[in-house]
């Protein structure tokens, strides 16, 4: 029998079996605004099912056994014959088969689809993120595909089924099928016009041969990609199925899987297409206007998931600080952890703020949010997803040593925050984005302006931060080195509206002081001591 040396005290109980979406406030409210009152109480309900099971034990394990377990490639059978597939645990296809079940992919079908699928797509992230990389992409290929209308009719089905149908097999005989995309190169990176995969016309239907390689194919084993090639008339957008419509796969050479610092249970592949059969989407020449459409929805979900994965982190920061006694107390209740836990807050009702609203900008699909969108979709993207990082990093350090430990579950958080930052295209292809919409689509900034101006008046700090933007845009010149500036301003003036307009008073208050009004230490924790920063705390705590 074992020595007892001491009694175990002050440990804090896992943050499991609860409800994700509903002790998410800021989560809850923004669905409460954006779905109309007679879809709402269906929505809420679904995505409460939803939340129960991410927050599940269950779902948990599967998350650790996903990423614990990576996928595994196999280039050939016993018999030397290439097969190129990949192998993945069995937890990774219970998760993805639970997000396809869950509408991930359902959105263009469905009432008020885009924010119900925006809101599980958030909850789902902090479950695990990796199986939301297809579940992402098999969500942006519809209106990518909506460019021939022949390719929609035939795979839209299937895109926006709800039943997970894996394995190897042609798209036609399954009930549901999965999408990937593949654009960057070796050479390239973000320049997709540097690419060299090539193009051969086959016949007058719109087949072609490609030939070539991609340096980036996320879920290798999706059903069909979209993927850019050099065709006789320019960089084309094409269709790659994984098998054929007579069963035999496709050339589709998998060369190795990447070693990833985080999105581990997600494969991503060296892919290279050598006489690979392909279908044009679009006209020829026209392949990013193509697939941009693909791109935009995938950027949207950056910022999502970013969003996801700050929330699950402040999440358990403040769970842990709320049952975590030190030094006559709670550290919840200290005056400096206090300030922490308030900024982290902070941040994360920001970033869910500004997602769902572009969300419903997407359902809505009017002249004036379709502009919006052109513009604030890329400055959502640069701003979430690099917040992300530093706050996730910090909430892990609100839980001493314990949160640098695996077990936590804030390592795989800190591995994954950087992700959503690059791909997609980085910080600066993003606030490139911004520039070019603003010299020539002066639509977008017009109705970005509209979006800030529905705040006017209700904070002096908010108008000023205005008024300091216009003055910053007045003057173009050099503006490319001042871009990343200009578009992290744009931002927080953008956040600053939404949480005047929505958010409790005690919120706006805090976010207008310290992002806009300048009372703010470069550092989380460093909030104005004097606002009610308590309120901001509680707000936050998931109720378990």
């Amino acid at each position: 029998m074992a020595a007892s040396t001491h009694s175990v005290t002050n440990q804090v109980p896992p943050l499991v079996g609860y409800d994700l979406f509903a002790a998410d406030r800021a989560l809850s409210e923004a669905v409460g605004r954006h779905v109309a009152p007679d879809l709402l109480d269906e929505v809420r309900t679904e995505l409460s099912a939803l939340g129960r099971a991410a927050g599940s034990a269950q779902v948990q394990e599967w998350g650790a056994q996903a990423n614990e377990n990576p996928p595994r490639l196999r280039t050939h059978d016993r018999y030397g014959e290439r097969i190129d597939e990949v192998d993945f645990h069995p937890a990774w296809h219970r998760l993805l088969g639970k997000g396809v079940s869950a509408g991930l992919t359902a959105a263009w079908t469905r009432p008020a689809g885009q924010v119900r699928r925006a809101a599980a797509f958030l909850v789902w992230t902090q479950a695990e993120a990796g199986n939301c990389c297809p579940l992402s992409m098999t969500h942006a290929a519809v209106p990518a595909l909506r460019a021939d209308p022949a390719l929609a009719a035939e795979w839209e089905p299937r895109l926006t089924s709800m039943v997970y149908d894996r394995g190897l097999r042609p798209a036609a005989r399954k009930a549901g099928a999965l999408f990937g995309m593949a654009m960057t190169e070796k050479q390239g990176g973000s320049d997709v016009r540097a690419g060299t995969t090539r193009a051969r016309p086959l016949a007058e239907d719109g087949t072609y041969e490609l030939r070539g390689h991609k340096w980036f194919c996320s879920a290798p084993m999706s059903d069909g990609f979209l993927v850019l090639a050099q065709a006789p008339g320019g960089l084309t957008c094409f269709l790659v199925p994984r098998v054929l419509a007579d069963g035999t796969r496709n050339v589709f050479l998998l060369q190795r899987l990447k070693d990833k610092l985080g999105n581990r249970s997600n494969a991503s592949a060296e892919v290279e297409f050598d006489g690979t059969w392909a279908r044009r989407v679009g006209e020829e020449g026209r392949g990013v206007s193509v697939i941009i459409e693909m791109v935009a929805a995938t950027r949207l979900d950056c910022a999502l998931g970013s969003a996801g994965l700050m929330r699950q982190a402040v999440a358990q920061a403040v769970h842990h600080c709320t049952y975590r006694e030190a030094f006559g107390g709670p550290l919840a209740g200290r005056p400096l952890m206090r300030n922490v836990l308030a900024d982290l807050a902070l941040e994360s009702e920001a970033a869910t703020a500004l997602a769902l609203r572009l969300a419903a900008a997407r359902d809505d699909d009017g002249e004036q949010e379709r502009a919006l969108l052109r513009i604030a979709v890329p400055v959502a993207k640069y701003w979430v997803t690099k917040r992300c990082a530093p706050v996730v990093v910090e909430a892990a350090e609100c839980l001493g040593g314990n949160g640098y430990v695996e077990e936590s579950g804030l390592p795989r958080l800190v591995r994954e925050s950087p992700l959503n930052s690059v791909w997609e295209g980085a910080g600066n292809v993003q606030a490139l984005d911004v520039l070019r919409a603003l010299r020539r689509e002066p639509r977008a900034f017009d109705a970005y302006l509209r979006e800030v101006g529905l705040a006017r008046g209700a904070d002096h700090r908010l108008d000023a931060a205005v008024k300091d933007l216009l003055t910053e845009l007045a003057d173009l010149d050099g503006i490319e080195a001042r871009a990343r500036r200009v578009v992290e301003r744009m931002a927080l003036v953008l956040q600053g509206a939404l949480l005047v307009r929505y958010a409790p008073p005690e919120v706006a208050d805090v976010f207008c002081a310290s992002r806009l009004g300048g009372d703010h230490g470069t550092a989380l924790g460093t909030l104005p001591h004097t606002l009610d920063l308590a309120a901001l705390v509680e707000r936050a705590r998931p109720s378990v």
